[in-house]
């Protein structure tokens, strides 16, 4: 495995702030005017975000069966943002676009992560990006509020240290594990299950209405995603076969 170097530390700084600090604050942000189901929803788009920086930065190819599964996910997005927008007006569009910033700044750093995972190893990305993320948010909360870091009720932080190392350690680590041995763009097409049991969730716990709308909606943002799965299927097996050829072909004959 080879060696962090400072430039590396450099990126892998970089990538806590925009996959973990940045991508998880403006995603709070956005909660406060939208609902739950809809944030993840939106979350959810985050493959065929993926696809797009791909498509633009990195110049890999769009198929058409692609370019349909990222209309019909958005259309289902826009359809479940209807329901929201009619509730809770202008601050709906706000919600919005703060969340999809979350999405694209976590998609970036997917990209990102998954070109460097492989040279350096999943648990030392996990452990400088989330670290540098922490070393962020403790300025932030320095500058911010710094006394109420040391007023918070004792369950506030038993929560925050389950959130932390449950749902955030944990998941990071699975996450890059995922990306190094099936690559990013499978990693941020999986998770149908997130985005059913979060809608669900919320309903149970947060009392959030489940609509037609939204059931609708999320049906075809899961449609869509399923698309780009079976899309990139036979592509990957295809590349594997060839990278298997390859290397039958370098090998040295007896």
């Amino acid at each position: 495995m080879s060696p962090v170097t400072w430039v590396d530390r450099t990126k892998l700084f970089f990538l806590g702030f925009l996959g973990y600090f940045l991508s998880s604050y403006i995603d709070c942000l956005g909660l406060q005017y939208i609902s739950v189901g809809l944030e993840r929803i939106v979350l959810y788009l985050t493959p065929t975000i993926v696809l797009v920086i791909s498509y633009f930065v990195l110049k890999k190819s769009i198929s058409r069966l692609q370019w349909c599964s990222l209309v019909v996910g958005y259309i289902g997005v826009f359809i479940v943002f209807i329901q929201d927008a009619s509730s809770t007006g202008i601050s709906a569009w706000l919600g919005m676009v703060l969340v999809f910033g979350s999405a694209c700044s976590y998609a970036a750093y997917m990209i990102e992560a998954g070109e460097m995972v492989k040279r350096i190893g999943s648990v030392r990305l996990v452990v400088y990006a989330s670290s540098a993320s922490a070393v962020l948010s403790l300025l932030q909360s320095t500058f911010h509020h710094l006394s109420a870091i040391f007023e918070q009720l004792p369950i506030i932080y038993w929560y925050s240290l389950r959130n932390a190392s449950l749902c955030t350690v944990i998941p990071m680590l699975l996450i890059m594990i995922a990306i190094n041995h099936i690559g990013s763009p499978l990693v941020a097409q999986a998770g149908i299950l997130s985005l059913v049991s979060t809608i669900f969730m919320g309903y149970f716990i947060l009392a959030e209405p489940i609509t037609w709308i939204q059931i609708s909606g999320m049906a075809l943002v899961i449609s869509a995603m399923w698309l780009l799965v079976r899309n990139d299927a036979p592509s990957k097996k295809s590349s594997d076969s060839k990278q298997s050829a390859d290397l039958e072909s370098a090998e040295p004959l007896n």
